[in-house]
């Protein structure tokens, strides 16, 4: 027996088309029974629907639902009052506003230096100056200190060129 022949297979099936003649049947069959099934269905809704009034899209069966919300007419000046309502906040929104004032009022206080971490922010820069102005002033002693090392050999040598040119070699007898 050949592969691909044996049970189970639906690949080499041959395929049945079906005839332009045999849907048109199959399709008016279909709107003579769907004709049937709406008069039908018509003469039992007039029956009951002479029993039970009711509105449109709603059930005939009066049901008891606690969830059941009617829509109610609403008249032109109140949606006038609408508009002019506040609109209320979620609670997010809230909270958001919330927070975005009070990180408003603390920058506030900080700047006024009237926070802990203000102060210890004031004290720790008072502390950085101090540092500063004693590492300048180093600075300006340590460049003075060597100017004056300079200026001193500057001197010396000058000194020596003055007095003969030689200074601490061997003299002449």
């Amino acid at each position: 027996m050949p592969y691909g022949k044996g049970k189970g297979s639906h690949k080499g099936r041959a395929r049945k088309f079906t005839n332009v003649d045999e849907l048109k049947s199959q399709q008016a069959d279909e709107n003579k029974w769907r004709s049937k099934k709406e008069e039908d269905s018509d003469d039992s809704s007039d029956e009951s629907s002479s029993d039970e009034e009711g509105v449109k899209g709603e059930p005939t069966i009066a049901v008891q639902n606690p969830n059941h919300v009617v829509n109610k007419m609403k008249k032109i000046s109140q949606l006038g009052d609408l508009d002019q309502a506040k609109p209320e906040l979620s609670r997010r929104e809230k909270e958001e506003l919330q927070k975005a004032e009070a990180t408003r009022r603390y920058q506030a206080l900080h700047a006024q230096g009237k926070t802990d971490e203000a102060r210890a922010d004031l004290a720790r820069l008072a502390i950085i100056r101090k540092e500063r102005e004693a590492a300048a002033e180093r600075r300006k002693l340590e460049k003075q200190e060597v100017e004056d090392r300079q200026r001193a050999s500057k001197d010396a040598s000058l000194n020596a060129i003055k007095s003969g040119g030689r200074a601490g070699g061997r003299r002449k007898k």
